[in-house]
C-alpha cells in the first residue's frame, strides 16, 4: 500500500500526488474528486484546468485567488461581457497567468457558458451527462483521458469552447467527481465514493 500512497501528517495513506507540494494536501483532502453541481464552480474549474495546460496544477492552485478576483469569481455571465480592455487589463495582472490565447479562450467560453446555461437549463446538468461509467471509464488512476472525456471535449469544441482538449476535460472530470480517481490505497477514495453515491445528479 504505501508503494502507491503518500503517508500524510496524520498517518493515512493518500494519493501519491497529494504528498507532492503543501498546498495539494488540503485541496485533496477536501475537494478534489467529491461531486459538484454548482454552475461557477464547474465554470471556473475548466477554465483553470484551461489555464494549467503546458503549466503545472501546483502554479494554477498558488495564483487561484487571484483568478477568482481578476475574472470576478468565474461568474460567466459577467466575464461574458468582458472587451478588449478587460484583455488588456487581464495580460498585466502580475498575480494570474498571462497569456492572452487563454485569456481570449475563457472569455469566449463564458459566453458559450450562457449559452450553454440557456439551452440545458445549467452547465451541470449537461456535464453530468458524459459522467463514465466504471466499464467505460476502464482501468482506474493509470489514465490520462477516457471515451467520455474524448466526447465531452469534442462537443465542447463543436459548441465553440477553446482550450478543451481531452486531457484538459479528463481533469476536470477528476477534480469534480464526475469520476472517483482517488487511488486504491487513497483513504479518501471511499469518502469520495460515499459522497458519489449520496449525490443528486443534475438534470
Amino acid at each position: 500500500m504505501t508503494n502507491d500512497a503518500y503517508i500524510g501528517p496524520d498517518g493515512r495513506p493518500r494519493c501519491r500526488w497529494s504528498g507532492a507540494a503543501p498546498e495539494f494536501l488540503d485541496y485533496h483532502d477536501e475537494e478534489w474528486g467529491y461531486p459538484v453541481a454548482q454552475d461557477v464552480r464547474l465554470f471556473e474549474k475548466i477554465c483553470l484546468e484551461s489555464f494549467q495546460s503546458g503549466l503545472s496544477w501546483r502554479t494554477i492552485l498558488a495564483k487561484r485567488e487571484n483568478f477568482r478576483a481578476a475574472f470576478c469569481g468565474f461568474d460567466f455571465h459577467k466575464m461574458a461581457g468582458f472587451d478588449e480592455g478587460d484583455v488588456t487589463r487581464l495580460l498585466g495582472d502580475a498575480g494570474i497567468v498571462r497569456h492572452r490565447g487563454k485569456i481570449e479562450a475563457v472569455i469566449n467560453n463564458a459566453a458559450r457558458a450562457v449559452e450553454m446555461q440557456d439551452r440545458e437549463g445549467s452547465l451541470a446538468a449537461y456535464f453530468w451527462r458524459f459522467e463514465p461509467t466504471p466499464e467505460e471509464l476502464g482501468t482506474p488512476q493509470s489514465n490520462t483521458t477516457c471515451p467520455n472525456a474524448i466526447a465531452l471535449s469534442k462537443d465542447l469544441k463543436k459548441r465553440g469552447w477553446k482550450f478543451v482538449g481531452p486531457t484538459t476535460v479528463f481533469a476536470f472530470m477528476q477534480a469534480m467527481g464526475l469520476v472517483n480517481d482517488h487511488s486504491e490505497a487513497c483513504v479518501f477514495r471511499e469518502v469520495a465514493e460515499a459522497s458519489r453515491r449520496s449525490f443528486q445528479r443534475p438534470g
